[in-house]
């Protein structure tokens, strides 16, 4: 009513008032001066006046055009638009819908909440925490206001855009607040009258003003860790939640806190932890398949329609034995455990670097194969919550401590439910060390799209012969090398494995290509 009334009284000012928006739409130039900055905050400033335009004139019935502009600053932007303004509800309650947690993911279940009906809840306070096939992900409030319903329990399976519930949203956190908006930008624009030893209109490379979440700066204060200290990888530079942890981790930190997580869920059946009832009667039981599990349906179903063909052999690892205790005896950090398999991941880089073709991926569509620059291997984990496989990235850089403490980082995560999507994507071989649990070998299948995967057993203490015909003990382990045949052939991947194989049996080899 107010924009109709405003027309009827000024029918030119309206349009004038919306050339002054069209004019004000391009910023000022980019040039490299104080004069250059002093502009765009003026600029910011006429910006405002827009903003204090009364909240009626945005309704669907009476918006005029619609206008967006962005703001170029450095690496940053902020977007705003008439458009969303009118989706608002003016009633004050909005729906809080599931987002996009990833490529791909089309539903998640809801582990918990960590709200409930009639609580208030700040902006970017945690809502609730559900699970893809992917990863454990928190959601967090875009608003400030109350819970006004809750609509899904525990559980529940939610498919990406349906309401997780209803909020009373505060009416002044519908809009971003002008002031607030250019005290940020005033924080970001870089002032070229004070650099002297940048060139013009350059300021001196840094992490600080760095753009991340409330959510992700809550978590870098969990752990200790300065914002901006941590090198984003997110859009523009964006710190992401998987960059403070692997920060942490690197810092030797993650330990410390993640001990304190809560890895319950109210009203959850494991799939892995159901009791069997001994006496009295026998009822089937109907579970649901959840989390880890839905993904291993998927991943299996894939697996199926690969032409598998399966390698085996036998490894001396008398000499990674011995290497092994080697490094525990000189091992001073109590905080680190060494085991067999790093040295085997490092091992098994080397052997790839050779035969790439092993670490590559398949396209059924395309018909393509694609050898992947990156030694990102998978370790199989088995876990309370289900089977997982996490993975290591750029092994054929990495020497084997960074290894031993990126597997140990990894595996405190699976157990805790707290893998990002990124420790569990873009994986180009897998690992399955099966003789971790029992077993002298298995038959693994493919993890799609990748092309190979091998599955180890426990070293087992046996009688062999010499070259004289000698019996000596021998620590031996098998191995079964999975390969998909539209790819791989047997004579590739006898190969590999005499490289890899060698390797194990001689680590003082590994020496000669460690970089």
């Amino acid at each position: 009513m107010i924009c109709r009334q405003f027309h009827q009284k000024n029918p030119r000012s309206l349009s004038q008032w919306w050339r002054f928006v069209s004019s004000a739409t391009a910023p000022p130039s980019r040039a490299s001066s104080a004069a250059a900055d002093s502009e765009l905050v003026s600029w910011i400033r006429a910006r405002d006046d827009i903003f204090k335009m009364p909240r009626t004139l945005f309704s669907s019935k009476n918006r005029c055009p619609e206008s967006s502009w962005s703001i170029p600053i450095g690496i940053s932007r902020c977007r705003f638009s008439t458009q969303t303004m009118a989706d608002i509800p003016f009633n004050g309650v909005v729906d809080v819908p599931l987002a996009q947690t990833g490529e791909g993911i089309a539903e998640c279940e809801l582990l918990k909440w960590f709200v409930q009906e009639g609580e208030q809840v700040e902006e970017f306070q945690p809502l609730c925490e559900v699970q893809s096939d992917k990863a454990t992900i928190e959601i967090t409030s875009r608003y400030k206001g109350r819970v006004s319903k809750v609509l899904h329990v525990p559980g529940d399976i939610v498919k990406v855009g349906e309401t997780l519930l209803k909020m009373v949203v505060d009416e002044d956190a519908l809009f971003s607040q002008p002031s607030e908006i250019l005290e940020v930008i005033k924080a970001q624009v870089p002032d070229v009258s004070k650099s002297d030893d940048a060139g013009p209109g350059l300021s001196k490379p840094r992490f600080g003003g760095v753009m991340s979440t409330p959510a992700v700066r809550n978590l870098a204060k969990q752990y200790g860790v300065s914002i901006e200290d941590v090198r984003g990888t997110g859009g523009e530079g964006r710190v992401l939640k998987e960059d403070v942890l692997a920060y942490a981790a690197r810092g030797g930190v993650l330990s410390e806190t993640s001990a304190s997580a809560d890895q319950s869920l109210e009203g959850e059946q494991s799939f892995l932890n159901i009791s069997s009832t001994y006496g009295g009667e026998y009822e089937d039981q109907t579970i649901p398949l959840r989390g880890f599990q839905r993904a291993m349906v998927k991943a299996m179903t894939l697996a199926a329609k690969i032409p598998h063909f399966h390698y085996v052999d036998e490894i001396n690892c008398n000499a990674l034995v011995e290497l092994k205790a080697s490094f525990q005896r000189a091992n001073s950090n109590a905080g680190v455990k060494y085991t067999f398999l790093p040295v085997l991941i490092k091992s098994l880089s080397m052997a790839l670097s050779k035969y790439p073709m092993l670490n590559s991926c398949f396209s059924d569509e395309s018909q393509e194969v694609t050898l992947k620059g990156s030694h990102n291997i998978g370790i199989a984990m088995a876990t309370p919550h289900g089977l997982v496989v996490p993975n290591i990235k750029k092994v054929q850089s990495l020497s084997i401590f960074e290894i031993t403490k990126e597997l140990a980082r990894l595996q405190e995560l699976a157990l805790a439910n707290k893998l990002s999507s990124d420790d569990i994507s873009r994986g180009t071989i897998t690992l399955s060390n099966i003789g971790a649990i029992g077993g002298k070998f298995g038959s693994p299948l493919i993890n799609a799209p990748e092309v190979s995967i091998i599955a180890i057993g426990r070293i087992q203490k046996v009688p062999q012969y010499d070259e004289e015909g000698n019996v000596y003990p021998a620590s031996i382990m098998t191995v079964n090398i999975g390969s998909d045949h539209r790819v791989l052939d047997g004579a590739t991947v006898a190969k590999f494995c005499n490289e890899w194989k060698q390797f194990i049996e001689k680590p003082e080899l590994l020496m000669l290509h460690t970089r």
